[in-house]
């Protein structure tokens, strides 16, 4: 039993679809059973090399944003000395 995935072309919701046989979905926003476009699911793929990429970037972003930030604190520090 596949899950599908659509789009109403009356009211332009995405939405799954688990189906049994060869039953015909509705539309749950508008309740129409026509115009639904079948869509290509792709499949996510995470594996352990390309989640360590995501970790290294994500790490490199936090520091360039702390690094702007502590400058920013200094600069405003230096502008209201009072």
């Amino acid at each position: 039993m596949p899950i599908y995935e659509y789009r109403c072309g009356e009211c332009d919701l995405e939405f799954e679809q688990l189906i049994i046989r060869d039953a015909t979905p509705g539309c749950p926003g508008c309740k129409t059973d026509k115009g639904l476009e079948r869509l290509i699911s792709t499949p996510r793929v995470h594996s352990e090399r390309r989640k360590a990429r995501s970790m290294d970037a994500a790490r490199k972003r936090d520091q360039k944003q702390g690094s702007e930030r502590i400058r920013a604190q200094r600069e405003y520090e230096l502008a209201h000395d009072d």
